[in-house]
């Protein structure tokens, strides 16, 4: 049996169901997934490790106008992985329909490598609108395959590993078997604790939410982390942390729990609040906070 390997790229605007179709693709939480748009920030390799074959996945940011320095690197981020890349999944809401931000999304593809359209949403369309929306989908350009899916669902996505692995090369595994992210442990634990942010705070709020991981100490039987939550303004400290610490309190515990079924181990978590005003415009902030190549 031939073994064959290759890059997929999952692209599309902000909160089409990326990050959540990642996941239940890999069968644990790889990226992390909130209601709020540009949750995912940066390209978040997955591995799916198969006898025929290494799919590696890359879940983006979503597609957007940029308005700040964050922004940028989020859109370059997705600019620099598709041309790498063996298939493109390009995503789009079904249940909504085909918007502008879908079109500039197309617009950007690449000429080359195998594209293909999925539909989200398919639990919330009937047939007929399903069929409006794929007739529609002329207008974004040519692709390979039109599929629908709910990314929530399991038997939708069942089949979507075997479709791309009949696209994908010959060729090596690019990761070892036990490999399942290219994420470090530090950033794994730094996202668990901004997606635990993001779905206690307010609407304004989240998108001057970045996490710093400060200390990270294995003992022999606590890991002790202390994590700083950075926004970007006095008036905002005040909504994270909460009447009487409330809200952080809320964060960290939420955070804790996550953190300690991924490490399997008992885990202390210390949260602070920093301010730094207007980050998101600062060249140098966005690197130090981890948004860099």
């Amino acid at each position: 049996m031939s073994f064959k390997s290759g890059f997929v790229a999952i692209v599309g605007r902000a909160n089409v169901g990326k990050s959540t179709l990642l996941n239940n693709i890999m069968g644990q939480k790889i990226s992390i997934v909130t209601d709020k748009a540009q949750t995912t920030r940066m390209r978040i390799q997955a591995v799916l490790n198969r006898d025929d074959g290494q799919i590696v996945f890359v879940d983006t940011p979503g597609m957007h106008k940029p308005k700040n320095r964050l922004g940028e690197f989020m859109v370059e981020e997705i600019d620099q992985t598709m041309p790498e890349m063996d298939v493109i999944l390009m995503m789009i809401d079904g249940s909504v329909g085909i918007g502008p931000g879908d079109e500039f999304m197309a617009s950007r593809l690449p000429d080359r490598g195998t594209k293909i359209l999925l539909i989200n949403k398919l639990d919330k369309m009937t047939a007929e609108s399903f069929e409006a929306v794929k007739q529609d989908s002329q207008k974004l350009g040519e692709f390979d395959e039109i599929l629908g899916i709910s990314a929530l669902d399991g038997v939708t996505i069942g089949s979507l590993p075997d479709k791309i692995m009949s696209y994908l090369p010959e060729g090596p595994a690019y990761f070892p078997e036990d490999q399942w992210t290219n994420l470090d442990l530090r950033t794994v634990v730094s996202e668990i604790i901004r997606e635990k942010a993001l779905m206690y705070l307010e609407q304004e709020i989240p998108h001057g939410i970045a996490i710093v991981i400060d200390t990270f100490d294995e003992e022999e039987e606590l890991t002790h982390i202390q994590a700083t939550i950075i926004v970007e303004r006095d008036s905002h400290k005040g909504i994270v942390i909460g009447k009487g610490g409330r809200k952080l309190k809320g964060i960290g515990q939420q955070a804790r729990k996550d953190i300690e079924e991924l490490l399997e181990r008992q885990v202390y978590l210390e949260l602070w609040v920093k301010v730094r005003e207007n980050w998101r415009r600062s060249p140098h902030h966005v690197a130090d906070f981890g948004y860099k190549k």
